[in-house]
């Protein structure tokens, strides 16, 4: 079955409102801050059958049926690479002071001739240490295989070593990854915006939708 096959709502893949509401009906979080590129934005072409919402806002209204004062701040930069989030979106976010805090994958530093992965750990690593500092549970998540760059015939080696190192960092942060890299909707026909790159908002839908049900799992080993 292809993803014209779905809408919001019946798409196995999507919670509604209601349901990821319940799940999250402990989240101690009230203040919620996005950070990043394009894709901790939420960026994407309208899918038929699904909302216009990218997964951060999606994922704040979801949010906000359990903390109708919920503070939300998303400095998301397109094209921003992690030297420009650590130079022009850090502190912004240390002000606002969040005590959720999504962090992005470093995407736009794939976008070089050369990627310098010792580099690119570095302003991870700086990065994390700052937002480590606020307190906030941090979240992020992988770059999915649907994501292709052609120009570039080494991609998917690009993708897995910096995923990998995504993975590695935050552990370190016990941080919440939202693993997209092998998800089945990668699969979808029709996933992708017309730029080839970004999720449209049926895959925005199913992002919110998965961070909802880790950050459910965070909260449940904590009552254990």
């Amino acid at each position: 079955m292809t993803s014209t096959s779905f809408t919001e709502e019946t798409d196995p893949f999507c919670l509604a409102t209601v349901d990821a509401a319940a799940m999250l009906f402990d989240a101690p979080w009230q203040r919620y801050a996005v950070i990043g590129d394009s894709l901790s934005a939420g960026t994407g072409d309208k899918s038929v059958g699904y909302g216009s919402e990218g997964w951060s806002d999606r994922f704040a209204h979801v949010l906000r049926q359990v903390r109708p004062d919920l503070a939300y701040l998303n400095t998301a930069v397109i094209g921003a690479t992690t030297v420009d989030t650590l130079d022009h979106q850090i502190d912004e976010m240390r002000d606002f002071a969040p005590d959720l805090l999504h962090l992005p994958c470093g995407a736009n530093d794939l976008l070089r001739r050369s990627p310098d992965f010792g580099e690119i750990e570095q302003n991870m690593r700086k990065m994390y240490g700052l937002a480590a500092e606020t307190g906030a549970q941090l979240t992020t998540f992988t770059l999915g295989r649907a994501y292709v760059v052609p120009v570039f015939p080494d991609w998917t080696e690009r993708v897995l070593t910096l995923n990998d190192l995504t993975r590695a960092v935050a552990d370190e942060y016990d941080a919440v990854v939202v693993d997209m890299w092998d998800h089945p909707v990668n699969s979808r026909e029709n996933l992708l915006s017309a730029d080839r790159i970004h999720f449209s908002t049926s895959g925005q839908a199913v992002i919110a939708s998965e961070m909802v049900k880790a950050l459910a799992a965070t909260l449940a080993r904590r009552t254990l």
